[in-house]
């Protein structure tokens, strides 16, 4: 028998997000794997007490049931998802559709980011710009593992621009003109050997983010989908920080809210700080 996740549904909708936390953890891509979720979520308390506030960058891919499971006696209080292009699609975007503008949480401790999402911590304003163009989806199924709802639109550019600056901008998406090495080398060598069609795509999607960027000008975007850990800054003094995923190094870290700067262990602390 093929186990199936259990349906999303709102169990609560807020449209306004203000949370004190001076520090949070912030998580790159996650793709359902409740272990490796496990693990970062039993290191935060011996590595950053206090933090009870997860922002995850997409690819989530956690059902609800699992989510609460895993992170029961944690310390985790609270995720925010920026949403990704590998998500359940087929459920989120009606869910997003009859609360416009609004977070849905799906689970005791997860909450669905709407695209674009304001969000206020410790005073800073934040922006979140969920969705990227999957390179991968000449191997996948439209309708089964793969929508077009992934992609950021021009409504969803339009209203991010509109919300005015921001401080802090959490994406999935990577901008074009990065600072970050790491993702430009990959961009440039293409080591999974995407289809042109599918880089063409991933461009434009880039280049959408880059649109909002170069407007709100946020102090630090962080984003993941790119599968690899890095950093850089622009001439003009913008900050970019890519997030591994699952697995690798610098899939998670501690953002302090004031100086909004990064604090991202090691894969032998991490291990050690959950047991594991």
């Amino acid at each position: 028998m093929i186990w199936t996740p259990p349906p999303l549904t709102a169990r609560e909708v807020v449209s306004d997000i203000r949370l004190p936390d001076e520090r949070v953890a912030i998580v790159g891509d996650v793709h359902g794997n409740f272990r490796w979720l496990d693990i970062i979520a039993r290191s935060v308390s011996t590595l950053a007490p206090g933090v009870t506030t997860m922002l995850q960058l997409g690819d989530w891919g956690m059902d609800p049931d699992t989510t609460d499971e895993t992170l029961d006696g944690t310390g985790i209080e609270r995720i925010y998802v920026t949403l990704g292009n590998h998500e359940r699609w087929d459920q989120i975007t009606p869910l997003l559709d009859a609360h416009p503008g609004c977070a849905i949480r799906v689970s005791d401790i997860t909450w669905l980011l709407p695209r674009p999402a304001r969000l206020t911590i410790a005073g800073r304003s934040v922006l979140s710009l969920g969705g990227a163009a999957s390179v991968d989806k000449k191997w996948r199924r439209e309708g089964k593992d793969w929508w077009p709802d992934e992609e950021i639109s021009g409504e969803h550019v339009s209203a991010a621009i509109a919300g005015g600056p921001a401080d802090l901008m959490l994406t999935h998406e990577s901008p074009a003109g990065t600072p970050v090495r790491a993702v430009r080398e990959i961009l440039r060598t293409n080591p999974m050997g995407f289809p042109e069609d599918a880089r063409r795509d991933s461009a434009s999607s880039r280049a959408r983010v880059a649109k909002v960027w170069s407007i709100v000008y946020p102090k630090l975007l962080i984003h993941g989908h790119m599968h690899t850990p890095g950093g850089g800054q622009t001439e003009d003094g913008l900050r970019v920080a890519s997030l591994g995923k699952d697995w690798q190094p610098g899939n998670l870290g501690f953002l302090d809210m004031q100086s909004l700067r990064i604090d991202t262990p090691t894969l032998v602390q991490i291990r050690e700080a959950a047991g594991r």
